[in-house]
């Protein structure tokens, strides 16, 4: 019997694969073009259009281990983290689906077989639950008679519930149906009566495990009646933390082998035991423990903490984790410590994490170094507040003091909500979502328009096969028939000269902006009609829309058009998409294994590419990519194209982009060392790039850089525009360029010996030349009130020299107060200073403001220094005279 996750995972995917499904890889956290899902959060997210009828595959049944993040919900708010012995962030589904294929019985059959014949369960532990009929929807009568015929039990463990837990649908319409739930009992003896409650903080009680969907209905709008679906589908879940806490005889998933020895590694670095508990130390442990393996798994996949959407989501989880470990009085950065150790235990599953396990460690510690910057004022500030509200009798924070924590000191609300509510206060949530409202309206997390969404959707229709034939990869020259035109967002039958029109053909040679490379242009011509393509794009999988202007003419749906790609710009960038790929392959063996591509923009012109990192390259760095490219553009190496299935592809070694959807076939594009999945259009040789030269490499976020580069004539006039300008230096320096240095170094230090020599003449000019000087402005002094006062004009304008002057001539005096003004740029400047032991009589700050005030100006500062300016210099000696009335009266 299978006791280890590990063998449960494999035990679970080869009883079904001996079932006939097809064993399907995890898809990605990010789910693919569905801006309606932050992240997956379930199996079926990956099959979601096989469910829908959108997508047709080579098998009707699948099994697959699927990686799921569910961050807040009724059961999955962040707050259960830690002290639930059952709820995490991040974990893995275990699901069986059918689309169109076997029903219910074969579902409860596989369900019931699995856990009590493959993995030994006790049959006496388990209760089994149905929809009882509920808002106008019949019972599931049906369900209810299978789980008696398949497992012999009686009504006492087979219990109906209602809508809220026995009834899944995907949204207000499409699929839906009734559900039924494997509960197992969690503790030493079954307790039939505490079923519904939920489990003790030791984990005794009811738990469910495995949910049956069975998708039998349609509904096609909100509060329509439901219909039946034609072919009835399958959706099931199982939690494989939870099967492997059971299995391994534990009351806690936190006990079991996917997630105790994250937990014992918190409770190491903290030098504080773990035993299992719910003490608060024990509960942090917990927590870190959960959030470095959602860490380490988002990371992995490209997301980086940052201040909106999915990157948000990451920082608000790191820097729960990071203030649970500060709590712990863990000193150093940790998390990145933890993360690691899942990388060792889930790495054989998940090889993405073994790939990019660098690129973890450094990410997880950048964060927690930035935050551990701010997180002690964070704190203080937050003990400041609780002063005030018990001074005033309250116990809400201001909504204003929680955005700030976030704005300037990076504390996520929940966050706050959290150490408020250990000190007895709460957080005026509507205050904080008014003010980051104000702050973050152009950063929200936002879904496709819908509308537009649907008239594509509805174009595509149109197109035999539901699918655009690229055929650009041979030639960038064909014909095709208008299948669609859309004008601001609605179908059109025609186009006429000056009009915007997107047009939609059956095939085309235009390639589709994805992948980093931006779109094609070029021209659509028909008999008496032009159309000039501005841009193509690919709005959704298998569209690809000629975004035009007609020239000339009339275009009507239905149309045999000829459609001609810019040759010329369609070359350039080619030739810096194939450069991306030998960057990409150069970034990694230059600066390490982590620098994954984060982002890439193609153009003709250049080519942009983002990669993670920690900090800047080096200019050696930096030479040794160009290098590297060049030398791979020199060799002029065949680039070749292979169209491989998705294993075929890892096999080889081919590197692939999370971001990007990759269908069961790809195309793997192989230039020397480098191999990669890419759709895009590529040169035929290296040698075609060129010139491959670096112009920009910055910083663009948190622990992401961004390469910007040229390649061919790009490269070439980069070069060019460099002689061009040291051409002018050198003609302004009077030298030829190849003297231009040794000028350059010769005209900086005779500019440094003159400014040495202006700074002693302004030494002796502000103190009337030299010693003697001085001493006939220390002779100027007057008592007044029994303290030393000297107000003094020189002709020294600059405002440090200034300020060095009113010093020297205070310290000379001892404890005194001193005046020195001057013209500068028309204006008066004044320099006031207070010898520090009489501060407790005179503030400086205020005896320049009303001297200011004479010149027309205004000044301040700190009680033994203050400065002040004026536009009326006429005045500037009698505002210096003013001063020793100011004292006496002071």
């Amino acid at each position: 019997m299978p006791k280890t996750s590990q063998e449960l995972r494999r035990a679970f995917l080869e009883f079904f694969r001996s079932r006939g499904h097809e064993v399907v890889q995890s898809g990605s956290l990010v789910p693919p073009n569905d801006p309606t899902l932050m992240f997956a959060n379930a199996g079926m997210v990956q099959f979601k259009d096989c469910f829908t009828g959108r997508e047709k595959r080579g098998y009707t049944r699948a099994a697959s281990s699927q990686k799921c993040i569910r961050i807040s919900g009724k059961h999955n708010d962040l707050e259960n983290v830690g002290p639930s012995p059952r709820h995490h962030t991040f974990f893995e589904m275990l699901g069986n689906f059918s689309f169109g294929d076997y029903f219910k019985e074969a579902a409860i059959v596989h369900a019931w077989d699995f856990l009590i014949k493959e993995v030994g369960l006790d049959p006496q532990r388990f209760v089994f639950t149905y929809f009882k009929g509920e808002e106008g929807v019949p019972a599931d009568a049906e369900a209810q008679t299978l789980w008696k015929k398949v497992t012999g039990m009686g009504d006492e463990r087979i219990l109906g519930l209602g809508m809220a837990d026995n009834f899944w649908s995907m949204g207000d319409t499409g699929p839906c149906g009734p559900c039924s739930e494997l509960h197992y009992w969690v503790g030493p003896e079954v307790n039939l009566a505490r079923f519904g409650e939920e489990q003790t903080a030791q984990g005794h009680g009811w738990m469910e495990i495995w949910n049956l969907v069975f998708m039998q209905f349609d509904r096609s709008r909100k509060d329509a009646p439901l219909e039946p679906l034609p072919a009835p589908s399958i959706d099931t879940g199982m939690g494989l933390e939870r099967l492997a806490g059971i299995v391994q005889g534990k009351t806690s998933n936190y006990d079991s082998d996917l997630l105790r020895a994250l937990v014992d590694r918190a409770a190491e670095l903290s030098g504080k035991p773990y035993a299992g508990g719910m003490s608060p130390d024990e509960v942090s442990m917990r927590v870190i423990a959960d959030h470095a393996r959602l860490t380490a798994f988002l990371v992995g996949e490209g997301i980086l903490p940052d201040r909106t959407g999915r990157e948000y989501v990451l920082r608000r989880v790191m820097r729960r984790a990071i203030r649970h470990g500060h709590r712990l009085g863990i000193q150093k950065p940790f998390l990145h410590e933890v993360a690691d150790l899942v990388v060792t235990h889930m790495g054989e599953q998940y090889p993405e994490l073994r790939e990019r396990r660098d690129m973890i460690a450094s990410v997880a510690e950048a964060e927690e170094v930035r935050f551990r910057q701010t997180i002690e004022r964070g704190l203080t500030l937050l003990d400041q507040a609780f002063v005030a509200l018990d001074q005033a009798g309250q116990k809400e924070l201001a909504g204003a003091d929680a955005f700030q924590l976030y704005d300037t000191f990076g504390f996520p609300l929940d966050l706050t909500q959290v150490i408020c509510a250990e000190r007895g206060y709460a957080v005026d949530v509507a205050g904080y979502d008014s003010a980051l409202e104000e702050a973050r309206k152009r950063s929200e997390f936002r879904g496709m328009e819908q509308a537009v969404e649907s008239a594509y959707r509805d174009a595509l229709a149109k197109v035999p096969g539901g699918v655009v034939v690229f055929t650009g990869y041979e030639q960038e020259l064909g014909r095709g028939r208008v299948a669609a035109l859309i004008q601001v967002g609605a179908f059109a039958e025609s186009a006429s000269a000056g009009a915007e029109v997107e047009l939609i053909t059956e095939r085309t040679p235009f390639y589709g902006e994805s992948g980093g490379q931006i779109g094609d242009q070029g021209e659509i011509a028909l008999e008496g009609a032009v159309l000039r393509v501005t841009d193509t794009q690919r709005p959704v999988a298998g569209l690809v829309v000629h975004r035009c202007t007609v020239v000339s003419g009339t275009v009507r749906v239905g149309d045999e058009v000829e459609l001609r790609v810019d040759v010329a710009r369609r070359d350039a960038i080619r030739r810096n998409h194939s450069a991306t790929h030998l960057l990409h392959w150069a970034l990694r063996r230059v600066v390490g294994a982590h620098a994954q591509q984060k982002g890439s923009l193609v153009g003709p012109e250049r080519l942009r590419f983002d990669f993670t990192h920690g900090k800047a390259l080096t200019p050696e760095q930096i030479a040794e990519i160009e290098d590297l490219v060049n030398q791979r553009t020199l060799a002029n190496a065949p680039i070749r194209t292979e169209v491989l299935s998705m294993d075929q592809a890892k096999q080889r070694g081919a590197m692939m982009i999370f971001e990007e959807k990759y269908g069961d076939s790809v195309r793997m594009l192989s230039m020397l060392e480098s191999v990669e999945l890419c759709g895009g259009t590529h040169a035929r040789a290296t040698g075609d790039i060129g010139l491959f030269k670096i112009q920009v490499e910055q910083g663009i976020a948190a622990g992401v850089r961004r390469i910007v580069a040229t390649t061919g004539e790009g490269s070439l006039g980069h070069v060019r525009a460099i002689e061009r300008e040291i051409e002018r230096a050198a003609t302004a320096a009077k030298a030829s360029p190849g003297q231009l240095v040794e000028k350059i170094e010769k005209l900086v230090a005779e500019g440094r010996a003159l400014e040495k020599k202006v700074d002693e003449l302004t030494k002796k000019l502000m103190t009337g030349g030299g010693s003697g000087g001085m001493e006939a402005l220390l002779g100027r002094a007057r008592e007044v009130g029994g303290v030393k006062v000297l107000g003094v004009k020189t002709e020294v304008a600059d405002r440090g020299a200034l300020r060095e002057l009113a010093e020297q001539l205070r310290d000379r005096l001892g404890d005194s107060i001193v005046l020195v003004g001057a013209e500068a740029e028309g204006k008066a400047q004044l320099v006031l200073t207070v010898a520090k032991p009489l501060t407790s009589r005179f503030k400086a700050g205020d005896l320049i403001r009303p001297i200011a005030a004479i010149v027309g100006g205004s000044g301040g500062g700190r009680p033994d220094m203050a400065q002040a300016g004026g536009t009326d210099v006429s005045k500037l000696e009698q505002a210096i005279e003013a001063l020793y009335a100011g004292v006496g009266t002071g």
